[in-house]
């Protein structure tokens, strides 16, 4: 799966997938193939959700003083997020 493929592309697809499952009856092989390509993309598009959501909790964390600044999430920050605002 391509991992530069943008939230919105991914869902995009998905929303195909979900198309022909509900209007096709597709061949074993081919639905099995479609089911793993969906399978990806949820994976995809929950792992860009999170880090979309770890930004946000950054965001609104460093409020207090600081200059609000994005980042990568890292698990050393997690201490930052879970101070008292």
């Amino acid at each position: 799966m391509d991992n530069t493929l943008s939230f919105d592309k991914a869902y995009q697809r998905l929303e195909e997938i979900l198309e022909i499952f509900n209007s096709e009856q597709l061949p074993l092989e081919q639905a099995l193939k479609v089911y793993e390509e969906a399978d990806k993309l949820i994976q995809l598009c929950t792992e860009k959700l999170a880090s979309a959501e770890q930004k946000v909790q950054v965001l609104i964390k460093s409020r207090q003083g600081e200059e609000p600044s994005l980042e990568e999430f890292s698990p050393s920050q997690e201490q930052y997020l879970n101070r008292k605002l």
